[in-house]
């Protein structure tokens, strides 16, 4: 079997095909081998994502439609990073936009890549607690039911495939070993 000790691209040139809320670009890399082939990849800026815990131990999870797979779903609340926003001011305005909510206490749980083969995004999610209740304000396009779940229904939702959503998934995951010490 082949080793690779320099695993690199090397960039020959860049073209931005679309520039919106979030990018797409066209690059013509230099692989290893000399060669060179395109790539094609979604520039995003980034996002947060909250698992907001209640001081009764139950979650706050968001329902929306999500038109590329045609279907409703519960998430906990998420949003793109803005230019200049850092991964936990965007949290806190995401948590504050989408539910209302306002955390005393912020934890960093994780960061991921959740498309790394054509996607830059990296997706920060953190724990919110000691929850106070403000007036939720969503984005005009934006409509959401917000409602609290007991954690471990919340699980069975996740093993019955109820819940799909990579993020939502990866955040409920990452507080059960978090507060298990793994």
């Amino acid at each position: 079997m082949q080793h690779y000790s320099k695993l690199k691209e090397t960039k020959v040139s860049s073209k931005t095909l679309y520039k919106g809320v979030v990018g797409f670009n066209k690059d013509v890399v230099r692989l290893i081998n000399g060669k060179e082939t395109t790539r094609v990849y979604l520039a995003h800026r980034g996002a947060s994502a909250i698992v907001p815990l209640s001081d009764d131990g139950q979650v706050y999870l968001v329902q929306q439609y999500r038109y590329p797979i045609g279907r409703v779903t519960w998430e906990i609340p998420a949003g793109k990073r803005e230019e200049g926003q850092t991964p936990l001011s965007c949290a806190k305005a995401e948590l504050a936009q989408e539910t209302g909510l306002h955390a005393a206490r912020w934890k960093k749980m994780t960061v991921f890549n959740p498309s790394n083969a054509f996607s830059t995004e990296f997706l920060h999610i953190y724990l919110a607690q000691g929850l106070k209740r403000g007036k939720d304000s969503p984005d005009e396009d934006e409509f959401l039911n917000v409602k609290k779940f007991p954690l471990e229904k919340v699980y069975r939702m996740i093993e019955k495939g109820q819940i799909q959503d990579a993020k939502t998934i990866i955040g409920l995951l990452m507080y059960r070993s978090f507060m298990s010490g793994k």
